[in-house]
């Protein structure tokens, strides 16, 4: 579903000399498989995420994503193909200040060409227990409040491939559980793969494959080796 082959990305140095971040020979993930992606900080998760998603575009090599190559599309058509078939949870939310819980959950849905599921936007911030802030702004919520929100604007168009950038990290423990179970569940029931990235070990515990980035990404390994 998920096909990463011989895919490299780097950065400028103030000096003007390449900084390889990404430099990974293939890696993959089959339909409704859910994956935990682990690593040192600065070895490239978040970058890799980035790329899956096309909000990056890398330097050469093949991101396959239900057969289509991310990498051979033009900008429009990439921001299309991932608003119908990529949820992203992002590590700083990316939610709009001047709208509501639940219009930014249905916000996610305007790109995608289809028409607005309300009943779906406030199921999903329900279960993340949120059925009663539907109305309140980000800056009425919480840091917690506003990743679940992320979550449920993730998950509300059904994507192919969910992403999910530490989505626990801002989240109180009472909730943290709640969150993993809510990714999972939809991510089950609706054959979602799903590829998260997290530091804390009582998250990847539950997941079946665990993929260090420092054991796939060369780039991180020279580094590594280096310092």
């Amino acid at each position: 579903m998920l096909l990463l082959e011989n895919v490299r990305k780097s950065y400028r140095e103030p000096n003007g000399e390449p900084l390889p971040i990404l430099d990974i020979e293939r890696f993959h993930l089959d339909a409704g498989e859910q994956v935990v992606l682990r690593g040192r900080s600065g070895c490239g998760k978040t970058t890799l995420l980035n790329c899956i998603s096309g909000l990056t575009t890398v330097d050469e090599g093949r991101i396959s994503i239900k057969g289509r190559d991310l990498v051979g599309l033009h900008e429009v058509a990439r921001d299309r193909f991932r608003a119908r078939h990529i949820g992203f949870v992002f590590q700083t939310f990316n939610l709009l200040p001047a709208f509501s819980a639940l219009e930014n959950v249905l916000l996610g849905m305007t790109f995608t060409g289809q028409k607005s599921d309300s009943g779906r936007a406030k199921r999903l911030l329900e279960e993340v227990g949120l059925g009663h802030r539907l109305t309140h702004k980000p800056s009425a919520l919480s840091v917690g409040e506003q990743q679940r929100v992320a979550v449920a604007r993730a998950l509300v168009n059904r994507p192919s491939l969910l992403l999910a950038d530490e989505p626990t990290a801002n989240i109180d423990p009472a909730h943290q559980q709640q969150v993993i179970d809510l990714l999972r569940t939809a991510c089950e029931e609706e054959k979602v793969a799903m590829l998260l990235v997290t530091h804390a070990p009582e998250v990847s515990d539950q997941f079946d494959r665990v993929e260090f980035l420092e054991k796939i990404n060369r780039a991180a390994l020279v580094s590594s080796r280096e310092s």
